[in-house]
C-alpha cells in the first residue's frame, strides 16, 4: 500500500508542534490568535495605503475571535441575521455589509434598520429593500454585487464569469445602481467578487485589476462615483502537498499599481486567508481497527465536525489535510494508516493512507489548517454525536 503524503505542517504552528499540547477537551478546535494577528499585520504592509482589509465572518463565527478580530479590520462582512447579530455584537454597523442571496424581509428590515449596508444580489431585492427603507423611515443603504464577466483563474471556488446567482450581472449592474440613486437611497458603491482559494498571484493581480477597471466602467455608465470598491478576496492558504503560499507582497505590489491615480477607495474581502491556519482540529483515537491488512484510526469527530477536511466541501479530488499525532508530533512515521470519523457513511475520512507515527487509543489526532469552515461549516447535527468543542488561545 503507498502513503499519501499528508502535506506541510504550518509553520505558523511552530510553537504548537512543541509538548506540552494544549490541555483541552476533546473533540475540539483550538485557534491561535497570534497566527490571526500576525497575518493581519502581514496583509496591512503589503497593501497599499487606504486600502481596507474587511473580515468574511462566514469563515469562522467564533465570537471569541470576533471579538479579538474586530479592531484590527475595517470592516466585517456577513452572510445571515445569525451572523449579523455576532458581528454588531463586536462591530459598529455602518461597518457591516451584508451580502448573499436569499435575504428574507425580516433580514432586510434587521439590516437597514440597524444601518448596515446591503449588498444587493438582484434588482428584486433592492426593491423590497426600498419598499422596507419607506415603511421603516430610513435611507437604505446599499451597494451593488456585480457577477463579472471574468473569473479567478485557478481558484478552488470560481464565483464569476458564468451565470450565478450571486450578484447582478455586469451589463445590468450600472442601470440598478441608477435605480438606487434615483430612489433616494445612500449607494455605498461595488462588491465584485470572483472566485476563491487561489494560490497563484499572477491570477490574483489579473482578477483585482479586471474587477478595478470593470468597477471603473460601470461607475462611468452609472455617471455616478462608487464610495467603496470592495475587492472581494479569493486569497489561499496551501493545505496539500505540493500548494505554496500565495505572494501577497506581489498582489499588494500590483494593485498599488492598478489604483494609482483613481479617486475611490478600496478594501478587500478575507476569510479564509486570516483564519485558516491559525487553527487545529483535535479528536481522539476510539480505536485501533485491521481490515484486509490496512489500519483504521476510528477517532471521535469526523465529516460531523470537520467536513472540508473529508473532502466533502467542495473538493473535486479529495486530497489530505496536514495531520499528525499530536502526542507524538515530533517522531518519525511508522506506519501507513487511514483516520476515520464515527459516522455510518464511508464518506468519513479525515485522512487516507497517511505515514504516521504510531497512534494508541486515546492519542489525540491533529488536523491543522483548520481555522476556517470548520466547526460551523460542518453537519454537527448528523447522527446525534455530541458537539465538537471551541477555544481561543
Amino acid at each position: 500500500m503507498t502513503a499519501k503524503p499528508h502535506g506541510p505542517i504550518p509553520p505558523e504552528f511552530a510553537a504548537l508542534r512543541e509538548l506540552p499540547w494544549p490541555d483541552v477537551r476533546t473533540p475540539a478546535y483550538v485557534y491561535d490568535f497570534a497566527v490571526v494577528e500576525a497575518r493581519i499585520a502581514r496583509l496591512r504592509a503589503a497593501l497599499p495605503a487606504g486600502i481596507g482589509i474587511h473580515y468574511a465572518i462566514k469563515a469562522n463565527p467564533f465570537p471569541p475571535l470576533l471579538a479579538r478580530i474586530a479592531p484590527l479590520v475595517d470592516g466585517m462582512d456577513v452572510a445571515s441575521a445569525g451572523e449579523l447579530a455576532r458581528a454588531r455584537d463586536v462591530m459598529a454597523a455602518a461597518d457591516i455589509s451584508f451580502a448573499g442571496p436569499g435575504k428574507r424581509d425580516f433580514e432586510l428590515e434587521a439590516a437597514l434598520g440597524a444601518g448596515v449596508t446591503l449588498n444587493l444580489e438582484s434588482e428584486a431585492e433592492a426593491e423590497r429593500a426600498f419598499a422596507i427603507g419607506a415603511r421603516l423611515g430610513v435611507t437604505p443603504r446599499l451597494a451593488v454585487r456585480v457577477n463579472p464577466d471574468f473569473e479567478l483563474r485557478g481558484s478552488g471556488m470560481k464565483m464569476g464569469g458564468r451565470a450565478s446567482p450571486f450578484g447582478v450581472d455586469a451589463s445590468r449592474a450600472a442601470a440598478l445602481v441608477r435605480r438606487v440613486i434615483d430612489a433616494g437611497a445612500e449607494w455605498r458603491g461595488f462588491h465584485i467578487f470572483a472566485g476563491s482559494q487561489a494560490l497563484d498571484a499572477a491570477s490574483v493581480i489579473e482578477t483585482q485589476a479586471a474587477t478595478v477597471a470593470l468597477a471603473a466602467r460601470l461607475a462611468d455608465e452609472a455617471g455616478a462615483r462608487p464610495p467603496l470598491v470592495n475587492l472581494g478576496g479569493g486569497f489561499g492558504i496551501p493545505y496539500f502537498p505540493g500548494d505554496a503560499p500565495l505572494d501577497v507582497a506581489a498582489v499588494g505590489a500590483a494593485l498599488g499599481t492598478a489604483i494609482r491615480g483613481l479617486d475611490t477607495r478600496y478594501a478587500v474581502e478575507l476569510g479564509r486567508w486570516l483564519v485558516g491556519e491559525a487553527g487545529v482540529y483535535l479528536a481522539r483515537v476510539i480505536e485501533r481497527k485491521e481490515s484486509q491488512g490496512e489500519t483504521f484510526l476510528v477517532v471521535e469527530g469526523g465529516l460531523n465536525h470537520h467536513l472540508a477536511a473529508t473532502g466533502n466541501f467542495g473538493t473535486v479530488v479529495r486530497r489530505n489535510y496536514p495531520v499528525a499525532v499530536a502526542d507524538r508530533i515530533q517522531d518519525p512515521p511508522e506506519e501507513v494508516v487511514t483516520i476515520v470519523g464515527p459516522l455510518c457513511t464511508p464518506l468519513d475520512r479525515l485522512a487516507d493512507r497517511v505515514a504516521l507515527p504510531r497512534a494508541e487509543v486515546g492519542d489525540r489526532i491533529a488536523v491543522f489548517a483548520s481555522g476556517a469552515y470548520g466547526a460551523t461549516a460542518s453537519p454537527s447535527a448528523f447522527l446525534g454525536h455530541p458537539p465538537v468543542g471551541e477555544s481561543l488561545a
